[in-house]
């Protein structure tokens, strides 16, 4: 099974207005082969302090299984070798199986570091677009040298920061 990259994404809604057209979207998102939602939770705590809770994946249980059993094989490799993948891989899969990548604890942490009246989603996203353009690019005989996502307040920070730098060497 071919995994895209993985994003965990954290989001808290101060005023939550759960219309469904987020849930959509990531509909849409799956359908056209551009994300699939590995793991999802929506965490909303009502202003009288009782909790709503979505949870969801687009993944089957069988697939489940399978992508941790690649990621638990990822992580087992790295902390001790081929045996270590081939623990990691049944750990991985177990996990999935049980559960998904947010377990019960994440869970529970979410509803009592959020207050009420606020919600909170951590969703765990593949990017499906990426595996056919990294493929791409590991025939051309390519390797990931450094990644980063950029965002608009980045933009924004450098931008002060270069203003700045300008004003500080229009001053010196």
């Amino acid at each position: 099974m071919p995994i895209g990259p993985v994003q965990v994404l954290v989001i808290g809604f101060a005023d939550p207005n759960f219309d469904g057209e987020s849930l959509k979207e990531l509909a849409r998102l799956r359908e056209s082969d551009i994300v699939r939602v590995i793991d999802l939770v929506v965490v909303h705590k009502k202003d009288d302090g009782t909790v709503e809770q979505i949870k969801r994946s687009d993944l089957s249980d069988d697939e489940k299984q399978e992508f941790g059993a690649v990621a638990g094989a990822l992580l087992g490799f790295g902390m001790g070798g081929e045996e270590g993948a081939e623990i990691g891989a049944e750990a991985g899969a177990q996990a999935m199986a049980e559960g998904g990548v947010i377990g019960a604890d994440d869970v529970y942490y979410l509803e009592e570091a959020i207050p009420p009246g606020m919600a909170a989603a951590v969703a765990v996203l593949e990017h499906r677009w990426a595996i056919p353009l990294r493929d791409k690019i590991r025939g051309a005989g390519g390797i990931l040298l450094a990644d980063s996502w950029v965002h608009p307040t980045d933009l924004v920070a450098i931008g002060l920061l270069a203003a700045a730098e300008a004003e500080a060497e229009a001053t010196a």
